[in-house]
């Protein structure tokens, strides 16, 4: 393992324009709410134990069904989207492609045998992808931002646009700092004539070392003049979600986190009823669940974040896309259904 994969803690003038930040305070970053990482009471030995004993079904039985899209040939002239499992997927939008939180590797830890892929989730690779507008970091978990990923790609982009602090891994990876837009809560950023985008809060921590809290971590909202999508990135429920709403909304689709909760951490990750409320919150028109199908990093059944949004959804009349990796999702297309992770 390269020591390079923790990436390097803000320094120098990146550390001060980090520490001017309203939401850095007492040397870390913090939530808009007291987020303690576990219940009171709630030993760190029990939780390591807990989530290392056998569960079932954390993994599926065969391999992941998947489509392989073409995403070199993706010149629609509506948006459209290809989720890659987990938390990665492309967006295509205005002419402009934008990646978010690409995870390629096959494992989501700093070594290389640990959190590894499921069967038939890692078919796209970092050759897969067509040149990058925008690559987007919402937080910097070896879930959602992987150093041998981002090394293969780098050649291929053109800007990035992170959470305030993540800066300083990428430069220590060998991008060149002209490239990198770091981005605080409410921060504002025109990309072109007719694109939009606005960093906004999120409810988790951040940290790929000892030191948590180094650097921000953020949902997305991206505007073009026709639509409006929610890039939620990781995040307990809060308040926010409903402050986003009322200030952006509606959205066309909201892009929102629906797996790895567990009640040993319930304010870093949300239930799958706690996603589906945040849609709500947000006005959004439709949902598309993520961060799942991929990694086992709970110990919920594998499949169990999306039979749970399913069954709320349908409760509140909430439309929800469920397409398998790799398939083609067209915004101002159908809901894609079809109950794919019931195999095996």
């Amino acid at each position: 393992m390269s020591l390079k994969i923790t990436g390097q803690l803000p320094a120098g003038k990146y550390k001060e324009k980090m520490e001017q930040s309203p939401h850095y305070k007492n040397g870390s970053f913090q939530n808009l709410s007291p987020t303690p990482m576990k219940p009171e009471g709630l030993s760190y030995w029990k939780m390591m134990r807990t989530f290392f004993k056998k569960h079932p079904d954390t993994a599926p039985a065969v391999p992941v069904p998947f489509i392989k899209t073409d995403l070199h040939q993706l010149h629609t002239p509506e948006p459209v989207l290809v989720w890659f499992g987990h938390s990665s997927y492309l967006l295509r939008i205005n002419g402009k492609n934008f990646l978010i939180d690409p995870v390629f590797s096959g494992n989501a830890a700093p070594l290389s045998f640990m959190v590894k892929a499921f069967p038939g989730s890692n078919v796209y690779q970092p050759a897969d992808m067509p040149e990058i507008d925008y690559l987007i970091l919402t937080h910097d978990h070896y879930d959602h931002l992987d150093y041998q990923t981002i090394l293969r790609l780098r050649k291929k982009i053109k800007a990035v646009y992170c959470s305030l602090g993540i800066g300083a891994h990428l430069r220590y990876w060998g991008f060149d700092s002209t490239i990198i837009i770091e981005m605080d809560w409410w921060q504002e950023e025109q990309l072109n004539e007719g694109l939009k985008l606005t960093a906004a809060p999120a409810r988790h921590f951040s940290g790929r070392g000892l030191k948590r809290g180094q650097s921000l971590w953020s949902s997305f909202i991206l505007q073009s003049k026709q639509h409006s999508i929610y890039l939620g990135g990781d995040s307990g429920y809060d308040t926010h979600f409903k402050e986003i709403g009322d200030r952006f909304g509606p959205f066309d689709l909201a892009i929102l986190e629906a797996g790895q909760y567990n009640v040993m951490w319930p304010l870093i990750h949300m239930m799958p009823e706690q996603t589906v409320q945040a849609a709500l919150d947000l006005r959004a028109k439709a949902l598309l669940p993520v961060h799942w199908g991929k990694f086992r990093l709970s110990t919920h059944p594998w499949n169990e974040p999306v039979k749970r949004v399913l069954l709320h959804a349908g409760e509140a009349g909430l439309p929800v896309h469920t397409p398998r990796i790799g398939e083609l999702l067209q915004l101002e297309g159908k809901i894609l259904t079809g109950n794919w992770w019931e195999m095996g």
